[in-house]
């Protein structure tokens, strides 16, 4: 009986310590995260931001917010879908150079965080009536603009949009840009495993 009580608290000592992992990203981000927590157990302990992280512009204002006082082994990160949203004045949310100039902003803050960071790319916009309004192609124009900022900054890429890309049929809603239950669980087996390999570096 004492052994299989020290075994116990041996395996929650362990939990206790593993290394924590922040998730900074959207709706797709927040439909995966649980599984993505699920398979990183006993290894990680996973953490969504509050909310929605949305658009760039809430990203620079409530980063602070979202990082605490945690110090946080490994971080990722995405923004794109909520900056390409077509408003009525037919602009982008947020415009290509204003994402890209926030990027640089929210990258070089949590560089200073000492975490081993990822950048997610945006997933695909499909084909449609989408509500709110997207357009197919900007998402590339925007992933672009992404990588020329994690290049820079020397942060690695997790390309979720070539991951889905081929699949999305099978994975991805009727005109819409969220994931079906068994869609989102394949994307946390992707970004599970980037976040795995970065937790044993």
């Amino acid at each position: 009986m004492r052994y299989l009580l020290g075994l116990l608290w041996i395996g929650l000592g362990m939990a206790a310590e593993a290394p924590p992992v922040l998730v900074i990203g959207d709706s797709i981000s927040i439909g995966y995260t649980p599984v993505v927590t699920t398979l990183l157990a006993g290894k990680a302990q996973v953490k969504h931001n509050e909310g929605n992280a949305a658009h760039t512009n809430n990203g620079v204002e409530k980063l602070e917010e979202w990082l605490g006082t945690e110090k946080w082994k490994v971080i990722t990160f995405n923004f794109g879908l909520h900056d390409l949203k077509i408003m009525e004045n037919g602009q982008h949310q947020v415009g290509i150079a204003q994402y890209e100039k926030n990027l640089e902003a929210i990258a070089t803050r949590l560089q200073k965080t000492g975490a081993k960071l990822l950048f997610v790319s945006t997933t695909p916009v499909p084909d449609g009536t989408l509500s709110p309004p997207r357009k197919p192609g900007d998402e590339s124009l925007f992933n672009e603009a992404a990588l020329r900022v994690m290049t820079k900054h020397k942060i690695r890429v997790v390309d979720l949009y070539a991951f889905a890309k081929p699949r999305l049929a099978d994975i991805q809603g009727k005109a819409n840009v969220h994931f079906t239950k068994d869609g989102s669980a394949l994307l946390a087996e992707f970004v599970a495993k980037a976040i795995e390999e970065q937790l044993q570096k």
